[in-house]
């Protein structure tokens, strides 16, 4: 049940003797932000006013004398110039609690209107380790995933890893030529990390060598324009445009330092400088190897094929470890057979065309091309994502696909999806669910002190390690500790881990976000750990009173909503239904971590105010106990959604 639209449902028709379209003005229905208002108000009146030209209290009581809320509200509230304010009656809410009690879906039913939806997420390089910048991806889609099943949809999550294309090419030349066979054996996948950032990092010494010069010409022009432009800057309107010449200095100047900056790199090191010396044509060279490997080159291929087990096996390990699993893992590989008929394709349609050698579809309002083969022969990931979009939909028959990937690629989808579409490629919905960059407290994405990217599995053992250190405190400090060494490790997996994902989820998707320790484990505030307490505390509970949730008898209980505390425990629990729809409206999971919060926060002062124990009845006790089971049931299905989990002991 979705509380809100119960509400909005009831204003449809009044509004309808007013407007042809009411649904502007029933979404303007939502929930008051302070409970001496009510639970929701509809703030429409004040629009409705202009359009209709009537004094807008006016209107709001029209409309409120028409409303059939009697058996869900008590009479309306008009309030200033014409907002209405709606409480909920104190029998719903018990007959309503009392409905779902017991339940782990707290009454939320799967929809009648399933569609299939392929979801991309996550999309490692396989010869690489995970990184931080892996995990918002991550995360991000397996909490959609998760929601999206809850609710009844049929949904395929498919890790589109890189598998394939130039990455490779520049494995095999540096394992051809600057193996370590005894780290390969130790640590294969390390070691072709290695051999990958190396001949990266040549290839980029030579291509910096060649261009320094050109970056110090540009810098040199850019200061004598600014001198020029500053000479003769003889009003305000010429000054200001000095700025701009200022700031084309500083991004020369800048070039210029990174440029000298990485080639030191080399050149300070004997070993490097060796390398680089004796292999002037790395990127040449690395090039031409992705080309025999996409040739179908015997041995490349071979090689491919060994280096691919011990790749996937890595992001496996750390899959399970986070608890997210795929439907299915189809590698930019799986689609290299189809590239050529993608082309061909676009081109009997007249969409791709030939421009400076390089085949190109031109979308209308973007500068630049949508290049779908090199002028090389070599086809590039716009082919390989319109060979998967055509996958998904023949294949897989997708009414939706998703593709979980940071915003600096918005771009690179805006294009996809118009091509896909000229393409003639169905009715299929296609999203970008856009995310931010997980940033250091510096201000700058999160890195190590080196200045190396953070792995992600290094930062997962961080987690767990600082978890355990707080689980050891908490079971130390009983009369009695409650836990055996074992289970303490185990539960401080599930708060290190939950504690890494939620800080990433209950930021909105949009939005860089400070990677912060200590308010990632804290045990108030909106983290996992806050609401992994709440669950622990009505185990506690229960635990104290020697009594089994699993045998709780729902059933003939009425529950008590007369302290403002129970009834907003109640109502927090009854917008459950409200906050999934919320999430899926456009794949936003912070707004169920909003959610999450919120009531585990109205359980913080419900078990503050309204003791349990010692209730002043047994029917008062036994709905105080039904309150806490449903609100335990709530944070562990919500969690489960973010793909956390919960402990009975913390």
């Amino acid at each position: 049940m979705n509380l809100l639209n119960l509400i909005r449902d009831r204003f449809v028709g009044p509004l309808k003797t007013l407007v042809d379209d009411p649904a502007p003005f029933v979404d303007m229905i939502r929930p008051a932000q302070d409970a001496k208002f009510g639970e929701f108000q509809a703030n429409f009146a004040m629009p409705l006013a202009k359009q209709l030209g009537k004094p807008p209290r006016e209107i709001a009581q029209t409309i409120a004398q028409q409303l059939q809320l009697d058996d869900i509200c008590e009479t309306p509230e008009i309030a200033g110039p014409g907002f209405i304010n709606l409480r909920l009656k104190a029998s719903f809410l018990s007959a309503q609690i009392g409905r779902i009690s017991g339940d782990d879906r707290l009454g939320y039913s799967p929809t009648s209107s399933r569609r299939n939806v392929v979801v991309d997420f996550s999309s490692p390089n396989v010869a690489k380790p995970m990184h931080v910048g892996h995990l918002r991806s991550t995360v991000i889609g397996d909490a959609i995933c998760r929601t999206l099943r809850f609710v009844g949809h049929q949904v395929v999550s498919d890790n589109h890893i890189g598998d394939w294309g130039t990455q490779f090419g520049m494995i095999i030349y540096g394992y051809r030529n600057f193996l370590d066979e005894a780290a390969y054996a130790e640590q294969p996948v390390a070691e072709l990390a290695r051999l990958y950032k190396l001949v990266n990092q040549l290839s980029d010494y030579h291509a910096t060598k060649a261009k320094l010069t050109t970056l110090q010409s540009e810098s040199a022009t850019a200061r004598t324009r600014l001198e020029t432009a500053e000479a003769q800057a003889k009003d305000d309107k010429a000054k200001k445009q000095l700025n701009s010449l200022r700031k084309d200095i500083e991004a020369a100047e800048k070039a210029v330092k990174d440029a000298i900056e990485s080639i030191e790199k080399v050149e300070s090191s004997p070993t490097l400088l060796k390398a680089a010396q004796a292999h002037p044509d790395i990127a040449r060279k690395a090039r031409d190897e992705t080309a025999k490997l996409h040739s179908g080159d015997a041995d490349n291929n071979t090689l491919w094929h060994q280096f691919i087990p011990p790749c996937l096996e890595a992001l496996n390990q750390v899959y399970r470890r986070l608890g997210i699993k795929f439907d299915m893992t189809l590698g930019e590989s799986y689609f290299n057979p189809m590239l050529p008929g993608v082309v061909s394709s676009l081109q009997s349609k007249n969409l791709a065309k030939l421009s400076e050698g390089a085949t190109c579809v031109f979308l209308e309002g973007n500068a630049a091309p949508f290049i779908v083969q090199k002028t090389d022969g070599a086809y590039t990931y716009a082919t390989t994502d319109l060979a998967t979009i055509q996958y998904r939909v023949e294949s897989l028959k997708a009414d939706e696909v998703l593709y979980v990937v940071d915003k600096r690629q918005s771009e690179h989808f805006q294009q996809l999806f118009a091509t896909a579409c000229l393409w003639g490629i169905g009715t299929v919905r296609f999203q970008h669910v856009s995310f931010g960059t997980v940033m250091g407290k510096d201000g700058k994405p999160y890195k190590t002190r080196s200045g190396d990217t953070v792995g992600l599995e290094s930062l997962l053992d961080e987690a767990v390690s600082r978890a355990r250190r707080i689980v050891d405190e908490n079971d130390d400090r009983r009369e009695s500790p409650l836990l055996t060494s074992e289970e303490r490790a185990r539960v401080a997996e599930i708060v290190g881990l939950g504690g890494i994902k939620y800080a990433d989820l209950h930021h909105s998707r949009d939005s860089d976000y400070t990677f912060d320790w200590d308010k990632m484990l804290a045990t108030t505030g909106d983290t996992a750990t806050y609401m992994q307490y709440a669950y622990a505390r009505v185990c506690g509970i229960f635990r104290k009173m020697q009594l089994s949730r699993d045998s709780l008898q729902t059933s003939g209980v009425t529950i008590s909503v007369e302290t403002p505390e129970e009834r907003r425990l109640a109502v927090q629990l009854l917008m459950f239904g409200y906050a999934i729809d919320s999430v899926l409206n456009d794949y936003r999971p912070h707004l169920l971590t909003t959610w999450l919060y919120d009531t585990a926060d109205a359980f913080s002062q419900f078990f503050d105010k309204c003791s349990v124990q010692n209730a002043g009845s047994e029917e008062l006790r036994k709905s105080r106990l039904v309150l806490c089971d449903l609100m335990a049931r709530a944070i562990k299905t919500g969690l489960s959604l973010l793909g956390i989990e919960v402990a009975e002991v913390l």
